[in-house]
Formats: structure tokens, sequence, C-alpha cells
């Protein structure tokens, strides 16, 4: 569902690097003991030395694309119904991993932010909302465009490859959407800008609360 309100989440602005590790702090990672077992706080660890190595390198685009995108498809595929008892809910990426896993929303929005801690800027990246011709369902996929008008290559828990959208007939584009707009799509280019600003996506303004206490 669409939602036209505001929203942001300013620790994940331009400095979104210098301000991830607060989400690591020991405090934090006690309460996702406390949650989800020392088997949760051994996996946000992992997160956490996961994000720092890439950050040791000078990596291209492409390499924190291809890690990023192999490091969380390493976690297990569980629906919603299953994993949080309730038909719809976006894991920030901190449950994701704490839990051990999530569906095709939580894949996206930990590649999404993961890739904001490694510099990659949020108006090259949308999350985005297909048709999977394949399953006969709504998914989720992250898109990064290169530049404007370009195909988009796409980061899926589905297929581990990534791809430019032309090579996805399997997935029917809906709408995209970051922290700067919300778009109409009918196929893999730049789509029709619904509205500009903060994106409103009803339960993504879920998720910037739940990721705003979790840095406090």
């Amino acid at each position: 569902m669409i939602a036209l309100v505001l929203l942001s989440l300013p620790l994940w602005g331009d400095d979104a690097t210098a301000k991830w590790r607060r989400y690591f702090a020991p405090q934090r990672l006690d309460a996702l003991a406390e949650r989800f077992g020392e088997a949760g706080r051994t996996r946000a660890q992992s997160l956490e030395a996961f994000l720092e190595a890439q950050l040791d390198e000078a990596l291209t685009t492409e390499q924190k694309l291809e890690r990023v995108n192999d490091y969380f498809n390493g976690y297990d595929f569980i629906d919603d119904q299953t994993h949080w008892g309730q038909a719809d809910y976006w894991a920030t990426p901190l449950e994701f991993v704490a839990s051990g896993g999530g569906d095709c929303e939580d894949f996206t929005i930990a590649k999404y932010f993961a890739l904001r801690v490694l510099g990659v800027p949020a108006a090259e990246m949308r999350l985005m909302y297909a048709k999977s011709v394949t399953l006969n369902q709504a998914h989720m996929v992250l898109i990064f465009l290169e530049r404007p008008g370009a195909m988009p290559r796409v980061l899926d828990n589905l297929d581990g490859t990534i791809k430019l959208g032309s090579e996805r007939p399997d997935l029917v584009p809906v709408y995209s959407f970051n922290g700067e707009g919300l778009w109409r799509a009918r196929a893999f280019d730049s789509g029709v800008r619904l509205k500009s600003g903060e994106s409103g996506v009803d339960l993504w303004q879920d998720l910037v609360s739940r990721m705003t206490i979790e840095a406090e």
C-alpha cells in the first residue's frame, strides 16, 4: 500500500558511513542477544566485521554490489507469517541478520542500507516492487542505476547473479522508491515519478522509526 506521508532517516544521510557503528554498541548487541539469543549477537557481530572489512578496502562500486549481494543471500528465506507471526513485516537489517533470515523485503532492505554504509549514494539505488512471474506473486528487489536513464542492475535473493533488468524477464516492475522519492514503473527504466522528497511507502515509515530507536 502506498501512503503519501513524509518520513526521514537522518542517521542514513550522506554521513551513513560515519554513523552506522552505533548500531553495534554493546547495549545494542545485548538487546539483540536477549531477543534472538547468543546466536543473534554473533550474527550481528559478523555483519559488523563484514562491513568493516569492506570499508578497509578500496572497492569499486561493482565489487560493493557483488559482495553485499552475496553476503546477505547467504541468509535463509523465511516468510513473515512464520518468522514474525504477521502477514507483512519489514525487518531492520539487524533484525534480519540476528534472527537468521527473512523474506524478500528484508533481503532488499539489508542490502540497501549496507551499500549506503559503503558509500553508494541513495540516488543510485531503489527498492523495487515487482511481480515474480515464476512465483506468481509480489516480490521485492534492489536495483542499482549507474546513471539516470540507465538500465538498472538487479540484486535479488531469488537469483544470486546480478543481472541487468533487461535480463530478468521473470520480473515485471510495479513501482520503486528510496529516501528521495517514489516512482511508478512498467518496465526496467526510470519510471514515472509519483512523489518528490522522502519516499511514501507506509511500511518504510515504521522501519525508519525502529532503526532510529536501534541507534539510540
